[in-house]
């Protein structure tokens, strides 16, 4: 059976995308490239929240996510949420949001959006699970929040 992790990071430095980085890097994630899906969780895997990914194989491999991810410029506040259930019949959904606003209202929208989708397929969903990344921006400084879900092992892109 396959895995689905969940992880999450957060990270401030002098650009954008070095924040981006630093927050991948603090999920498990930064060393590979990541090709962003949609949010259908196949039948017969099994999802873990783990915070922070494993060695998921050579660095430079392609991983597949689901990705939630915001930054700004501070100061502010960034915050990113997934959210994820499994039906009984094996397949599930991911939804995700983030945004420059606080923690209670990333997972109020994530928690909103996967009850849509839910409403939208004829399957007996399970109780939702929900990773929330949320940290404050100080002035000068670039923020990004991320969470991600990690679709198995890396594979090679070429």
């Amino acid at each position: 059976m396959s895995t689905i992790r969940v992880v999450w990071g957060s990270a401030s430095a002098p650009t954008a995308m070095a924040s981006y980085d630093a927050a991948l890097a603090e999920a498990g994630v930064e060393n590979y490239n990541l090709v962003s899906v949609s949010s259908v969780i196949p039948a017969d895997v099994d999802v873990e929240a783990v915070g922070t990914a494993p060695d998921l194989g050579p660095v430079g491999d392609r991983l597949t996510v689901v990705e939630a991810r915001a930054t700004t410029a501070g100061p502010g506040q960034v915050s990113a949420a997934l959210a994820w259930a499994q039906s009984a019949e094996g397949p599930g959904l991911f939804y995700e949001t983030a945004g420059e606003t606080d923690r209670d209202d990333v997972e109020r929208r994530v928690r909103e959006g996967l009850r849509a989708g839910q409403e939208l397929r004829d399957w007996q969903f399970a109780d939702p699970q929900v990773a929330v990344e949320s940290e404050q921006a100080e002035p000068g400084e670039h923020t990004t929040a991320v969470v991600l879900a990690v679709y198995g092992e890396s594979e090679p892109i070429c």
